[in-house]
């Protein structure tokens, strides 16, 4: 299996605290954090349009 192609988040600063996002071969969507490389969520492109979409919308502000 290749390994996966990470790209960084432009919203990373210089610090460690960075999130990473990468494509499967099967289309699902990789992501990871920079403290944690080796834990890797797996999603799909349109849950996590989705997700991106409620948090922008800040329909997770009030989650506690």
């Amino acid at each position: 299996m290749p390994q996966p192609d990470w790209q960084r988040s432009s919203f990373c600063s210089e610090g460690n605290a960075c999130v990473y996002v990468a494509a499967a071969g099967d289309g699902a969507v990789l992501l990871r954090e920079s403290d944690e490389p080796d834990v890797v969520l797996v999603t799909t492109r349109r849950t996590l349009r989705a997700f991106i979409s409620r948090v922008k919308a800040g329909a997770l502000d009030d989650v506690s």
